[in-house]
């Protein structure tokens, strides 16, 4: 996950941006910080899904077999 630093840092950014705009280093800056934070959100995201298991109404296991192969090769690595 992103620091509360950066985190806070986005948000002063998208904020100045919307009051008064930002300099060519800052948009950069911006740029940069958002493709950190979107990429640590799909890592957090893609590690919360292969831990998933579904179960249907009637107690059955239907998770996707895609999904089943993903957890399986995690195992033995």
């Amino acid at each position: 996950m992103l620091s509360k630093e950066k985190l806070a840092r986005i948000n002063e950014l998208a904020a100045k941006k919307k009051r008064e705009g930002l300099t060519v280093e800052e948009a950069k800056e911006q740029s940069k910080l958002r493709s950190e934070y979107l990429q640590s959100f799909r890592n957090s995201f893609k590690k919360t899904i292969e831990n998933v298991t579904v179960i249907d109404p009637n107690g059955n296991d239907v998770t996707p077999e895609k999904l089943k192969q993903l957890k399986k090769r995690k195992r033995y690595h």
